[in-house]
């Protein structure tokens, strides 16, 4: 399950240190800190809405750019949203830096299959499937 669903109690109630973080949002001097657009950027995700989820990665991803789970979550945002081109590149920039990371490779591979290249896609998948140890079907 994410992060956000331990921010509730047994009882289904907003646990109170959660209402703290929210009701700041809404103080007239609060700046929203890279951590704070991290998670309402989890939020809209979660709730679907890929391509405001996607603006708002996008920005921490300059404040933060190693991060492999943050780039992940704004490639699939991109992929998630049709923004195909932009999680390409995204994905790449992960390999390249994480070269063992299957997932990036299984997205790529989906990507590049999503804009008809399977041709291209094929590599790719081949290589998630033996980092995630599973046989290639491609």
């Amino acid at each position: 399950m994410s992060d956000n669903f331990n921010a509730y109690q047994p009882n289904g109630e907003v646990a109170e240190d959660r209402w703290v973080t929210a009701t700041r949002l809404f103080d007239a001097g609060h700046v929203e800190t890279a951590a704070d657009k991290w998670e309402r950027a989890q939020l809209l995700f979660a709730s679907k809405d890929y391509t405001r989820a996607a603006q708002l990665l996008a920005e921490v991803v300059v404040e933060v750019p190693f991060q492999t789970d943050l780039c992940l979550l704004l490639a699939r945002a991109y992929y998630h949203s049709a923004q195909l081109a932009k999680a390409e590149a995204q994905l790449r920039a992960i390999v390249d830096r994480d070269p063992v990371e299957h997932y990036a490779h299984l997205l790529l591979g989906r990507t590049l299959e999503r804009q008809g290249r399977p041709e291209e896609a094929a590599p790719w998948l081949r290589l998630a499937a033996a980092f995630s140890g599973e046989l290639a079907d491609v």
